[in-house]
């Protein structure tokens, strides 16, 4: 049985659940309280209560003076770092990543980074819904690391091109961005940048950064400085392509854009659909195991239609040896349907594409599956599904491998083009779990879900995943803080991105003013 206790960080408020894991140290039935509860392939998860809530103001700026924005992309806890004090305060390290930067209006280039946070957490557990408590999880942020490529030029959240890509020794054709200018719309000497939408943060056991994107869609391994190390592309199937040949852009034009940056067609034909590429990364406790999974399905089964786009391919890879990772197995996971209320009914079955995993060990995984378009400052405030569900690859659950030359090729499809899988196919066991939406619960800490767009209401966009023990240290008893951040898309009334890398050298510059930011 495993306990789970969830915190909140809409952008960024941040969250902690408590959820019980399966654990042999429970030698007696015992009375917990169920807020939501599962059981996947005989193991049993129990979410007991939201343990805190807390935020980082949406002005907030890193150390080269960018607001920090779209960090709830994905997050990483140094475990190393996570301790019990005897006052019963949880302090930690986590690493927060933004996604592309800004691009409300138009991709920017934007240098692709990592932020270190340090995180206090006081329970709370006489919180009620008639006396709530304040945030009691306090954010402090600490640095910023910027990644570069493997000759140590900057990275960039620009669109990438349509055709060609850039080189590397030992590296495979990586998507690239050319740009004009200083690729925020003035004045520059223009260039080309390895061009990455990161979606996915793994921390490797040797300090580095695994980082998934959706671009690609690839998974990089950057240093503990930020230096491309390595690139792992997908199977030929996962690749982007338009008129037979490949094609990274997401079709998401830069700021200066006019009608020559169009691309024809918009959406790609096979492989990953824009802006749904490897949305979800982790790795095994011991550190030689790396998954991903698409954010939904690839085009020729089932993408970029709903509700058609449910079968979202999971790939594994031995990461022993970093430099030269094995492709070991794929999996297909069926993500959930749910019913928008604000859609005509004949559109209202939607996928809940997923956001982020987290490896629970024993081949099964948490996922973040979501519904869109509904949180503060988004079209509706009521969110219908928004959960951290479980999935189990094991044996015994009968899920297929289906990595095969066939499969994996070009236009290799386990499923048709409306979503259904091949017979000769069995998805991952999918159990439905944590409701991110419980209003009793996120009512004792002043936030909710539905009703007015206030500063209470939660962020649309919850995409990530990190885990701690209770006990402070390693979690033998099966009690675990189950934490998540949101992407706010960087939108904020006085935010600014005011760090470029000019010919000569590092300089601050304004780029971007608060108006342009507010989206």
């Amino acid at each position: 049985m495993a306990l789970l206790r969830s915190l909140l960080l809409p952008f960024a408020a941040f969250a902690c659940t408590v959820i019980s894991l399966p654990s042999s140290a429970y030698l007696h039935p015992r009375a917990d309280p169920v807020v939501n509860q599962t059981t996947c392939n005989g193991a049993q998860y129990t979410y007991q209560s939201l343990a805190g809530y807390g935020f980082i103001p949406t002005d907030a700026r890193d150390k080269f003076g960018d607001t920090i924005g779209g960090i709830g992309s994905s997050a990483a806890l140094d475990t190393k770092s996570w301790t019990k004090t005897k006052a019963g305060t949880y302090t930690g390290i986590l690493y927060a990543l933004p996604d592309r930067g800004w691009n409300t209006q138009g991709t920017v280039n934007y240098q692709n980074r990592v932020h270190k946070i340090s995180i206090s957490l006081t329970p709370q557990p006489n919180a009620t819904v008639d006396n709530p408590s304040p945030p009691n999880l306090q954010l402090k942020y600490l640095d910023t690391i910027l990644f570069t490529d493997p000759f140590g030029n900057p990275t960039t959240g620009l669109d990438a091109d349509a055709t060609g890509s850039i080189a590397y020794p030992g590296f495979p054709p990586l998507p690239a961005a050319t740009y004009v200018g200083n690729g925020f719309g003035q004045a520059g000497s223009g260039g080309k940048r390895v061009a990455i939408d990161s979606e996915g943060l793994v921390l490797g056991l040797d300090g580095s950064f695994w980082v998934s994107d959706e671009y690609g869609p690839y998974i990089y391994q950057f240093s503990s400085i930020g230096r491309m190390l390595s690139a792992i592309q997908p199977p030929q199937a996962y690749l982007p392509r338009r008129n037979g040949s490949i094609s990274f852009s997401a079709d998401s034009p830069p700021i200066y854009a006019n009608e020559t940056d169009d691309v024809t067609p918009a959406n790609t034909q096979t492989g990953r659909n824009n802006n749904q590429g490897l949305e979800g990364l982790t790795l095994s406790a011991d550190g030689r195991t790396l998954y991903a999974l698409m954010q939904s399905a690839l085009d020729q089964e089932g993408g970029p239609d709903n509700p058609n786009r449910r079968q979202a391919r999971f790939l594994e890879y031995d990461v022993s040896i970093p430099f030269v990772p094995i492709y070991k197995a794929e999996y297909v996971v069926t993500l959930p349907l749910y019913t928008d209320p604000t859609a005509k009914k004949s559109k209202a079955l939607k996928v809940a594409a997923q956001s982020e995993i987290h490896s629970l060990g024993n081949n099964q995984f948490l996922v973040l599956s979501r519904d869109s378009n509904a949180g503060h400052g988004a079209s509706s405030s009521l969110s219908v599904y928004r959960h951290a569900d479980i999935f189990d690859i094991s044996p015994s659950s009968g899920a297929t491998n289906i990595k095969s030359s066939t499969n994996d090729a070009a236009a290799g499809a386990i499923a048709s083009i409306t979503g259904v899988l091949n017979t000769d196919v069995k998805a991952a066991e999918y159990c439905p779990f944590l409701d991110f939406n419980v209003n009793s619960q996120l009512n004792r800490f002043g936030v909710h879900n539905g009703g007015a767009q206030d500063a209470g209401l939660l962020n649309e966009k919850w995409e990530s995943l990190a885990m701690a023990p209770v006990d402070g240290q390693n979690g033998k008893d099966g009690e675990w803080f189950l934490f998540s951040l949101s992407d706010n898309d960087f939108i904020t009334q006085n935010g600014e991105f005011a760090f470029t890398l000019c010919e000569s050298g590092l300089a601050l510059q304004p780029l971007l003013s608060s108006d342009q930011l507010a989206g």
